[in-house]
């Protein structure tokens, strides 16, 4: 068979064309450092890099939502930290008041200071982080606590939640966190359970809400205490005090529970972390191209696009005057 002049021309341009192409795409694979760039590249490897990927995507999703439930819990661990030292303000006040030879004067400073100490309790309750309630269960765009218009003294009953001295606003849905697939942990208190010690809320009567057997609402305990030394009534002094003891340890159980969850989330977090590591270097064993073997790839390539550059270049000079 003969081979023209024209088809030599064709043949060596094919081949530069297939050059410029492998160069094209090893310069591709040096740049990106990955050496499947489209799904051609290595279709087994296409359905292991998609899965892992997907993997990656729900490590990053569950350590984002970890950290934020982690920032909230800690938050909430500073606020229920200064409800705890209002409590025990609350209760060197009370045991002055009860056993010291005090005058009027003097109790109602000490009541007032009890009124102030209510009031930093109203802003712990009423904390937030974000733009968000901490302690409204799934109402976080709701302030929970509101002091109460209608309270009386006289009129208080612990089974109906009207007559409290203050009320709450929020739901008692705590909020779940999914840290692992199928384990889900409770990251936050409600305001309920925490500040009024009802562990279920209905906010319209009825059913009233009442004050769960051996727990303790924080506003009321306070404002007893303030009325007690206000009177000058011994006896309700003593039984506040009681009441003072038994509300912070409510708080520091709750608070407690809260720093044990807290620490599962931490440690969840670090599993995830070092699920995200394996994940990553399994994506690399698919994906990433070795630097030097691109590298010497790349030259090898340039130098063999070079040779038939000369080649066709030679060739091209022949013409049919060179065999006269």
């Amino acid at each position: 068979m003969k081979a023209t002049q024209g088809t030599t021309y064709r043949m060596l341009g094919s081949r530069l064309n297939d050059l410029t192409v492998q160069l094209e795409e090893l310069r591709k694979i040096g740049a990106t450092g990955k050496k499947i760039n489209k799904p051609s590249d290595d279709p087994a490897s296409i359905r292991p890099i998609l899965n892992t990927r997907k993997q990656l995507s729900n490590v990053d999703r569950y350590l984002e939502t970890m950290g934020q439930a982690l920032d909230k819990m800690q938050a909430t661990d500073g606020h229920l930290e200064h409800v705890e030292n209002i409590m025990q303000r609350v209760k060197e006040i009370s045991l002055n008041a009860v056993n010291g030879a005090l005058n009027h004067e003097d109790r109602s400073v000490l009541a007032d200071e009890i009124v102030n100490l209510r009031k930093e309790l109203l802003d712990a309750a009423n904390g937030k982080v974000d733009g968000k309630y901490l302690f409204s269960g799934y109402e976080e765009s709701t302030i929970p606590f509101v002091e109460n218009p209608a309270y009386d003294p006289l009129l208080y009953d612990p089974t109906d939640h009207t007559t409290w001295p203050y009320q709450y606003q929020g739901d008692d849905n705590p909020t779940l966190l999914e840290i692992t697939p199928g384990e889900k942990l409770q990251v936050n208190l409600t305001g309920n359970e925490l500040f009024l010690g009802t562990s279920t809320w209905n906010a319209t009567p009825p059913p009233n809400n009442a004050i769960d057997a051996g727990k303790y609402d924080l506003f009321t305990v306070l404002t007893q205490a303030e009325e007690a030394i206000r009177a000058n009534d011994q006896v309700a002094m003593q039984t506040s005090i009681a009441d003072l003891d038994g509300a912070s340890d409510q708080n520091r159980r709750l608070r407690s529970q809260m720093g044990n969850r807290a620490s599962r989330v931490e440690t969840a977090m670090f599993h995830q972390e070092a699920v995200r590591i394996d994940l990553k270097q399994i994506l690399s064993r698919y994906e990433d191209a070795d630097a030097i073997e691109a590298f010497n790839n790349i030259v090898q390539q340039e130098t063999a696009f070079q040779a038939a550059l000369n080649v066709t270049g030679k060739v091209s000079q022949l013409s049919i005057l060179d065999f006269i």
